[in-house]
């Protein structure tokens, strides 16, 4: 039907009168679904149950900051002072389950009195929850990626030290190493540590008590993993192995300088596909007894580089190509093994959208453990966006070459745009409390269908 353009322009230009009053209005109606994923994880009694052993508590409780932290980092806010904008809201106390929303000070009181064993508890919820969900799905393959992310700051805050930072040079920093889940696109567990460490730094025992608590709970699983050439050692490696892990390592150039002439000398590369080839090399440190698999693979460069090649005493230059050494024990084809590798870069966006969608890269407090809270707290809020699309949404694709996730996730900052930041109004006509949202079909489906997780 054609519209008249009375029907499409207003004449009506005047600015309306501001009223500012104490009325149940919400700025987050959408926040409702983290009221129903809280209550149905029974999340506040399983935090509160890591605190337990502490005697000395806040007023409004160790659990309810830890909550509020992570509502905090659902809703959109990054730095704490962003608490003044929602203080109010009748939902986001609803959400915690609390009469007034605590100030800064408090919450930053609160957090530097919890210790360590309660930081270590809060690590083993996270990884029940993510266990959980494995087994549920029957996941047979899980592929874990090791690697670390820098946590930069411009003050001194406890632990920080000034290390390899291409952001901020000469900036403090916290540097830890995380392990996530391809599958699941989830944070698993966090070793924390100072800016100034080498990536490698405690990296084989974390690596093992990863993989022991993912056999403990679920010992018929075939374990995978990953890592970049910082991660390669001898005793890195044969850890893996010897934890029956099907891995893959970059091999470091600088490290091997004969691995150059090894290169050089090859004449003959077998095709991978129209930008890859290889050969397989019986290489392997002299110091080492151990034999794995090496593969040397080529790249032929997209965009040719201009100028002279410098002369370099490690890494094979060309025109052409760009090289890589590959180090495994898995036994499928190179093209498998070289996909199921470069599939790794997924846990860099990970790590992208806890930085730009949560507040994942930044340091708010003084204390270390306050920081190492807030950082726990938002892998939290990663997972738990990525736990409602699981259970609401169907896999869109089975195991691959590259590990991609099996399910095709919206990124927190979309749910939030779309669902959560939504204003509503709560009344309670004839006794039934009611939240009123304007009528709009497409939040109205998205909404009823997240609210109806764990059913």
């Amino acid at each position: 039907m054609k519209s008249r353009k009375t029907d499409i322009f207003s004449k009506v230009y005047k600015i309306p009168t501001l009223k500012f009053e104490n009325q149940s209005l919400s700025s987050f109606s959408g926040a409702i679904i983290l009221q129903n994923l809280f209550q149905v994880l029974k999340l506040k009694s399983r935090i509160k149950k890591c605190f337990s052993h502490q005697k000395v508590q806040s007023i409004y409780g160790l659990h309810n900051l830890f909550l509020l932290i992570i509502t905090h980092v659902f809703i959109g806010f990054k730095k704490l002072r962003g608490r003044d904008y929602y203080s109010e809201d009748p939902i986001i106390k609803r959400v915690i389950v609390i009469k007034t929303i605590p100030d800064v000070s408090t919450i930053s009181r609160g957090l530097s009195l919890i210790d360590e064993k309660s930081y270590c508890n809060l690590r083993k919820l996270l990884n029940e929850m993510v266990l959980k969900r494995l087994k549920d799905e029957d996941i047979k393959r899980i592929t874990l990626d090791f690697d670390g992310s820098v946590l930069s700051t411009s003050s001194h805050a406890e632990g920080t030290a000034v290390g390899y930072n291409k952001l901020k040079k000469g900036g403090r920093s916290y540097y830890p190493l995380f392990c996530t889940i391809a599958q699941t696109s989830q944070f698993f567990d966090l070793h924390h540590r100072a800016g100034n460490v080498h990536d490698s730094n405690g990296a084989k025992e974390f690596m093992i008590e990863c993989c022991q608590n993912i056999k403990q709970e679920i010992p018929k699983v075939l374990l995978e993993s990953r890592v970049d050439s910082a991660f390669y050692s001898r005793e890195f490696i044969t850890s893996l192995d010897k934890e029956n892990v099907r891995f893959s390592a970059s091999v470091p150039f600088e490290r091997f300088p004969n691995l150059k002439e090894i290169i050089l000398k090859r004449k003959r590369w077998n095709k991978i596909d129209d930008k890859w080839s290889s050969f397989e090399s019986n290489w392997s440190p002299k110091s080492w007894d151990e034999k794995f698999r090496i593969i040397i693979m080529r790249q032929q460069s997209t965009k040719q580089e201009k100028g002279p090649l410098q002369l370099d005493l490690f890494e094979p230059k060309s025109h052409e190509f760009s090289y890589k050494v590959i180090v495994t024990n898995k036994t499928e084809k190179v093209k498998t093994v070289l996909n199921f590798h470069n599939g790794r870069g997924a846990q860099e966006k990970i790590f992208g959208e806890a930085k730009t969608c949560g507040s994942l890269g930044y340091i708010p407090f003084k204390k270390m453990i306050s920081n190492k809270i807030f950082l726990l707290a938002n892998m939290f809020t990663h997972n738990l966006s990525r736990e409602l699309q699981m259970d609401r949404f169907y896999r869109t694709q089975n195991t691959n070459p590259k590990r991609a996730p099996l399910w095709k996730f919206e990124s927190l900052e979309k749910l939030r745009r779309e669902v959560i930041l939504r204003a509503g109004r709560l009344t309670c006509p004839q006794g039934n409390l009611t939240l009123s949202l304007n009528s709009n079909k497409n939040v109205k489906d998205q909404l009823l269908h997240l609210l109806s997780y764990g059913t």
